[in-house]
């Protein structure tokens, strides 16, 4: 599916200006004659695969992962359809340079490689004056918004107003896995001043210099955008992105009811995590109810990780009390228990009675966990004894490090699979290559939030769904799980490969539409053919003759 694209009047260099509608060297002569284009352009007209050629050839030349964003980001302004179609056909190649982990250098370094604004940004300057703000953005189609206030960038900490590299990648994201066009897409960033000492220090930070906004007044921009969106753009999906622990969990409490919304590092983690909980027990053995999982790390991903868990397991006809047994934390002070004062709000599910436990290698000796799952952002902290005591408890220890960026993982495959003799079944939040270790090569999963958002995205937009619940993440979960092939796990991967994400997008998509059609959650008939209608939702990146 292609939105409808008008030329608007547009013709010779500002035709060439608009990434959307221009082609380059792939417009024909009929189009340069009729268009005004003749000699701003070199005589020879390409095709759309040599344009991708040249794209690769420029793109592999570049000296390092930094400005391979930049090129690709300065194609993404010049063509947007090119853009994307080296994106979709190379995407093993491209996701790591787009999004995870080159995308959280980009946004530490965004004020000084800035080449031309994308999105909208919404600043406290702005109270009063949002859907105005809202009003300026070109579209009145938009159906996903992907919206940071750059608190807590990937595990990079706070970074302001340079976060909206991450609504960006997202987006790109949206539309390379699951065919959402880019005309409905809008990134926003909410610019409420920054913590971090180096940005406000910095000359060349783009956004506000000031320390960060709390309290009713951030609560009062936040009210404001929601609102505006909901008369601006009332379909729309909004989807919460990298804001901070104190903010993330109670946004989602206050607007999960009353918006079509939900934030991506809570439930789109959980549901990507328990896939490749899922796909592991194919390799383990063992059922579900049957583990006790020891999370690193009790912040966003991992309580929600955990309360994904907890309603799987009831769907397995465990109580909540049982459930919440079965999932354990440990943060930088320790083992998460309930003599420990001052614990936050949504750690206190999971504070069980338990003597206090100081360290991780401690924590796995005494509770004797079948799977550590790291979200912890602290680079290296499952060290060679904390991962060797999980394999002497487990013939097949289940090791996730998902931490992103790379710089930040827990561990590294070769470091998972060196420590356990190859008997780890090991997930990465950003890509590690295959290690071969006693002539046996493994090739690490990566729990790529990529293989969840999109889907649901498209799932809600097919399904024009007015709310996105926990069931949808539950039922992507489960069909993300179901789609890794034995082949896959034969190498030790428990997600599929990258190259099949459009197909998994789809049925994912198809599974999160009829949840939203059997709950009612939607006024849209359901079709006959939910997944052939979800399909021809897709965009193709692909040229149209225009004469």
């Amino acid at each position: 599916m292609r939105a409808s694209l008008h030329l608007g009047g547009k013709r010779g260099v500002e035709l060439l200006q608009a990434p959307m509608l221009n082609k380059g060297t792939a417009f024909t002569k009929a189009e340069r004659e009729a268009l005004g284009l003749r000699g701003l352009l070199p005589p020879r007209v390409s095709t759309l695969a040599r344009q991708v050629a040249r794209v690769l050839e420029n793109f592999r030349r570049q000296p390092n992962d930094l400005e391979k964003y930049i090129f690709m980001v300065s194609l993404q302004d010049r063509n947007e359809d090119l853009f994307y179609r080296v994106v979709l056909e190379h995407l093993e190649e491209m996701m790591p340079i787009i999004y995870t982990p080159t995308v959280g250098q980009g946004c530490q370094e965004y004020g000084h490689i800035f080449r031309r604004p994308r999105g909208l940004y919404v600043s406290l300057e702005d109270q009063g004056h949002v859907k105005q703000i809202l009003q300026n953005w070109p579209r009145s189609d938009v159906r996903i918004i992907v919206v940071t206030d750059g608190e807590r960038i990937l595990g990079l900490g706070d970074l302001g107003a340079n976060g909206m590299g991450i609504p960006v990648g997202k987006l790109s994201l949206y539309t390379a896995c699951a065919g959402i066009h880019p005309h409905l897409c809008l990134p926003v960033t909410l610019d409420v001043g920054t913590n971090n000492d180096s940005l406000l220090e910095d000359p060349l930070y783009l956004g506000l210099p000031q320390r960060r906004e709390r309290g009713e007044r951030y609560d009062a921009l936040v009210r404001e955008f929601f609102g505006a969106v909901q008369e601006m753009f009332p379909t729309a999906l909004v989807q919460l992105e990298d804001f901070g622990n104190t903010n993330a969990f109670r946004l989602l409490r206050e607007y999960r009811e009353r918006a079509c919304t939900f934030d991506d590092d809570i439930q789109g983690t959980a549901s990507v995590a328990l896939a490749g909980a899922l796909s592991a027990l194919r390799l383990t053995g063992g059922a579900l109810t049957d583990q006790k999982i020891l999370f690193f790390g009790a912040g966003e991903a991992g309580i929600g990780i955990g309360d994904l868990v907890v309603a799987a397991l009831r769907a397995e006809g465990m109580s909540e009390a049982e459930a919440r047994l079965r999932c354990w934390f440990v943060d930088s002070r320790g083992l998460v228990v309930k003599s420990r004062p001052d614990l936050a709000e949504h750690k206190l599910p999971y504070a069980h009675e338990h003597a206090p436990v100081a360290d991780l290698q401690q924590a796995i000796e005494t509770l004797k966990p079948t799977a550590l799952i790291g979200v912890s952002g602290m680079p290296r902290a499952f060290t060679q004894p904390v991962v060797e005591a999980l394999t002497r408890l487990n013939e097949r220890p289940i090791l996730f490090a998902l931490s992103n960026p790379t710089s930040k993982a827990e561990c590294t495959a070769q470091e998972a699979y060196s420590w356990t003799d190859g008997r780890a079944v090991f997930a990465s939040g950003s890509p590690f290559p295959p290690v071969t270790l006693n002539g046996q090569t493994f090739v690490p999963g990566q729990g790529n939030n990529a293989y969840i958002f999109p889907g649901v995205g498209l799932g809600v937009l097919a399904s024009e769904a007015t709310r996105v619940t926990d069931e949808m993440f539950f039922v992507a979960a489960k069909a993300l799980g179901e789609s890794v092939k034995e082949e896959d796990l034969a190498m030790g991967r428990i997600y599929p490969s990258l190259t099949r994400v459009r197909e998994v997008s789809v049925t994912i998509a198809t599974a999160v539409a009829e949840v939203a059609f059997a709950r009612g959650l939607t006024r849209r008939a359901r079709p006959a053919d939910v997944a052939a209608h979800t399909r021809a939702q897709m965009y193709e990146p692909e040229y149209v003759t225009y004469v």
